[in-house]
């Protein structure tokens, strides 16, 4: 009989929950983060508008009042970055983020 370990190991990332969805968007803040690739310019305003048409009273940070998402570096750099745009996002009073955009 020959004893047999997974390859795969043991799960290392720590499960945590996440915020309920928001019913909808009607009086909320609606943060807008970009990472710089494909053409955040020419689609978050497109974003913006059909929201602001289906919720008249959201309000729309957009993505030029945040730094460019960039993925590059070590990852305390990316830490100190995600923890600075969370930081940043709560201060503006962020209820929602738009993180990015198709290609």
């Amino acid at each position: 009989m020959y004893e047999v370990l997974s390859p795969c190991g043991e799960p290392t990332v720590e499960k945590v929950s996440v915020s309920p969805r928001l019913s909808d968007l009607s009086g909320k803040t609606v943060c807008e983060l970009w990472n710089g690739s494909f053409q955040g310019y020419a689609t978050f305003p497109i974003v913006r508008e059909l929201l602001r048409e289906r919720y008249p009273d959201v309000k729309v940070i957009p993505y030029t009042e945040f730094p460019i998402q960039d993925l590059r570096g070590s990852t305390t750099q990316l830490l100190e970055r995600v923890d600075a745009t969370v930081a940043l996002a709560i201060q503006k009073g962020c209820d929602a983020l738009i993180s990015g955009n198709g290609g």
